[in-house]
């Protein structure tokens, strides 16, 4: 039931972001902060990485990677907005511009939802004793688990879309 239909509705948040004013832009949000999230978690796991976050839904995470993670949802952020800022000067980009409270916002509360996604997709991987969703990403746990963040962080982003820009 999740994957058919409450994993769509999730993802279709991208869409509904890309037909929002500046839309163009905006699709990009939930995956610069899951990516620069992920990224700098994984590092910030495997330098500081001592006390384990979820040891029975997943073991290799630690409390110093998801902080490690909300930091590179901000980092994330920023490198959007530098995009977004050498965009602005271009006269056919209709794009917003981002203030930096609002990168840090984002990049704070889509780091956070991007921490549960994954833990909730390692949940129902232990409950089905699944290793990985797939092979076609060798080493990377299949395309599900590159997005499994971005499937909680995009619902967010663009109701924060909505309300704040």
């Amino acid at each position: 039931v999740f994957a058919g239909i409450i994993l769509p509705l999730m993802l279709s948040c991208l869409l509904r972001l890309r037909q929002l004013p500046g839309g163009q832009a905006l699709v990009f949000t939930p995956l610069c902060i899951c990516f620069g999230s992920d990224s700098l978690a994984l590092f910030a796991g495997m330098l500081f990485g001592k006390r384990k976050l979820a040891p029975r839904v997943s073991p290799k995470k630690t409390v110093e990677g998801g902080v490690g993670g909300l930091l590179g949802g901000v980092a994330g952020m920023a490198v959007l907005k530098g995009a977004l800022a050498l965009l602005a000067r271009l006269s056919w980009y209709q794009g917003p511009s981002l203030g930096w409270r609002t990168v840090i916002l984002l990049g704070l509360l889509g780091g956070l939802a991007g921490e549960l996604g994954d833990l909730s997709f390692s949940v129902i991987k232990r409950e089905f004793d699944v290793k990985d969703y797939g092979k076609l990403l060798p080493g990377h746990g299949g395309v599900l688990d590159r997005f499994d963040s971005v499937v909680f962080t995009a619902p967010m982003i663009y109701y924060l879309a909505v309300l704040l820009l």
